[in-house]
C-alpha cells in the first residue's frame, strides 16, 4: 500500500514539473502580446470591429493617380460639410478628423509646397503645432489639450483635397476606385476684406488610418428623404462625391493649372482625362456602345416587314413553280411515244404471211 501511494504521489509531481515550464512560457508569450498591442489599441480594435476594403496589390499592371477638389458647397458633397456644430449622435467629417487627432488616434501629415503627401516620419504633424499655426483656440489641461465644439473650425472647412487611385488588379481581374489620401482645406476671410478668401490645405490624412473610423460616421444624403443615410466609409467607398481633377501624377510634378496658361484649356484637359479613365475601363469588360432602344425598334419592325414580304413572295414563287412541274407531267404522260425515225404517227402492226409455191 505504501509503495502504491509512493508511485502515485511520485507521477503528480512528474507531471507539475513538466507542465510549469509550458504554463510560463503561454503567459510570457501573453504578456508580450499584450504590451505590443497597447501601443495601437485605438487603431488595432477599430480595424477588427470594422473591416476595411482590401489593399491593392503593388504590382498592378495598371494604375493611375488623380488629385481632385471636393467643393462642400455643392449638393453632391454637402453630406461631408454637416451638421457643422457637433450633435449628440452626429458630426460631420472633419470634426471626426480632429476629434482623432486630438486624442492621438490619427496620425496626420504636413501639406508640403509640392502639394504631394509625403507619409514619413519627418513630415508627422504634431496637434499642438497646427492649433498653433491657424489660430484655433484651446486650453491645456493637463497633459491633454482641450477644443470646444464651437472653437472647431468646421464651417471655414469647405473644401477637401483627395487623391484617388484608379487601378486594374489582374490577381482577381477587377478594376478599382479608391481614395489613398485626404487634405481638408481651410477657407477663411481675411482680417482687411471679407471678399478676399484665403485658402490653406491643413495636413494630409492616410485614408488607410481614416476609414476604420469613418463606419460609425453617419452622413445623411438626401434632402427629400432624411432618412436616407450611409456611413462615411461607404459614400467614399461608393465615389458618392463628385470632385474637379486639378493633377495627375506625372513625372514633371506639375499641376493642370501649371500646364495650362487659361482655365478653358485646363477645363479641357480635365474633360480628356475623365473621358480617357471611362474608356479605358470600358475597353476592359469590353462594353458594347449604347444604342437609341427607340431607333431599335423602329429598324426591328421595318426588318420585320421585309423579312415576311419575302417569306411570301417566295412562297408564291414555289407555288408556282409546283404547277407548272405537275402540268409538264401530266402532258408527258399522255403523249405517246414516237418510233426512231422520230415520226408522230402511230405504230401499225402488219402481219406478213408465208405463200409456197
Amino acid at each position: 500500500m505504501k509503495r502504491t501511494l509512493v508511485l502515485i504521489i511520485g507521477v503528480l509531481l512528474t507531471l507539475g514539473l513538466a507542465a510549469q515550464p509550458t504554463r510560463t512560457r503561454v503567459q510570457r508569450n501573453n504578456n508580450n502580446r499584450n504590451t505590443n498591442t497597447s501601443a495601437t489599441a485605438g487603431n488595432d480594435r477599430a480595424s477588427l470591429m470594422f473591416p476595411t476594403s482590401v489593399k491593392a496589390a503593388d504590382d498592378v499592371v495598371w494604375r493611375r493617380d488623380l488629385y481632385k477638389t471636393i467643393d462642400l458647397t455643392k449638393d453632391r458633397n454637402a453630406a461631408l460639410y454637416y451638421p457643422v456644430t457637433p450633435t449628440e449622435n452626429r458630426m460631420n467629417l472633419f470634426c471626426t478628423i480632429f476629434r482623432l487627432v486630438n486624442t492621438g488616434k490619427l496620425p496626420v501629415y504636413e501639406y508640403k509646397m509640392d502639394a504631394i503627401e509625403h507619409f514619413d516620419k519627418a513630415s508627422r504633424m504634431h496637434f499642438k503645432d497646427m492649433l498653433d499655426r491657424y489660430d484655433i483656440p484651446y486650453e491645456i489641461d493637463g497633459n491633454s489639450i482641450k477644443v470646444e465644439d464651437v472653437d472647431i473650425p468646421s464651417n471655414e472647412v469647405l473644401s477637401y483635397n483627395i487623391k484617388e487611385s484608379s487601378y486594374y488588379d489582374q490577381y482577381t481581374a477587377t478594376y478599382h476606385s479608391k481614395v489613398v489620401a485626404l487634405c481638408p482645406v481651410l477657407h477663411r476671410a481675411d482680417d482687411f476684406s471679407m471678399d478676399d478668401v484665403r485658402t490653406s490645405p491643413l495636413f494630409w490624412v492616410k485614408y488607410e488610418d481614416l476609414e476604420p473610423f469613418l463606419n460609425n460616421v453617419i452622413v445623411m444624403t438626401s434632402d427629400i428623404n432624411n432618412a436616407s443615410t450611409m456611413s462615411a466609409a461607404d459614400y467614399f467607398a461608393s465615389n458618392q462625391y463628385k470632385g474637379e481633377i486639378y493633377m495627375t501624377t506625372n513625372m514633371q510634378n506639375k499641376s493642370l493649372q501649371q500646364i495650362y496658361d487659361n482655365d478653358s484649356d485646363m477645363v479641357k484637359a480635365q474633360k480628356n482625362i475623365e473621358k480617357q479613365m471611362v474608356d479605358f475601363e470600358k475597353n476592359i469588360w469590353a462594353t458594347p456602345v449604347p444604342v437609341d432602344t427607340d431607333t431599335v425598334a423602329v429598324d426591328s419592325l421595318q426588318e420585320g416587314k421585309k423579312v415576311r414580304a419575302a417569306a411570301k413572295a417566295r412562297s408564291r414563287s414555289a407555288r408556282r413553280s409546283s404547277t407548272s412541274s405537275s402540268s409538264a407531267s401530266s402532258s408527258k404522260q399522255s403523249k405517246p411515244k414516237s418510233s426512231g425515225g422520230g415520226s408522230s404517227g402511230a405504230r401499225v402492226s402488219v402481219r406478213r404471211e408465208r405463200h409456197i409455191y
